[in-house]
């Protein structure tokens, strides 16, 4: 048997075939996602900068921001969720296309989490009469949620099943003495 040289005595791990087609699909909607994630940060933090209409009311995102110290806070608040965000899309993807199958499950799990809280925004949207209030955070909030949808389908494809599984390794076969 062809053993690499210099050889250490120890068998290697077998290699990890390469991502198929769906799985690297659902690293580049990722990526999108966190990209989205950073354009959702930005507009977000100028709309909590600059929203006249909202510093004349003292609310913003159903928070009051007429006391002075409120709207620092709440600005950093949005940076720190938004980044750790960007992270979370960058993470799973990476995660995901080396085929680590917790990242697979972690991933559809923060897409039911997205989900929820997209819902949850559309529901604060609707206003008791039935019209729709024109929010801008919730255009920006079905931007995130977007490249997820396809994402996560794309994760639980058969080949990207196949690719998740995990690798056999080959043992010694035992001795019975």
């Amino acid at each position: 048997m062809y053993q690499p040289y210099p050889s250490t005595g120890q068998p290697t791990k077998p290699l990890r075939p390469a991502p198929p087609a769906p799985v690297r699909t659902a690293v580049k909607l990722m990526y999108v996602g966190a990209a989205a994630s950073a354009v959702e940060l930005i507009i977000g933090l100028a709309l909590l900068i600059v929203d006249v209409k909202a510093a004349a009311s003292g609310r913003f995102g159903g928070i009051s921001v007429s006391t002075p110290h409120m709207k620092p806070v709440l600005i950093t608040a949005w940076i720190v969720v938004g980044l750790i965000e960007i992270a979370l899309w960058l993470w799973m993807a990476r995660a995901n296309g080396r085929g680590r199958n917790w990242a697979r499950i972690l991933s559809t799990v923060l897409f039911v989490l997205a989900t929820l809280q997209l819902f949850s925004d559309v529901q604060q949207a609707v206003r008791p009469a039935g019209a729709i209030e024109p929010v801008p955070g919730l255009l920006l909030a079905l931007l995130g949620w977007l490249p997820g949808l396809p994402a996560v389908w794309l994760l639980w494809r058969p080949p990207s099943s196949a690719f998740f599984k995990p690798q056999a390794f080959t043992q010694a076969p035992s001795r019975h003495l």
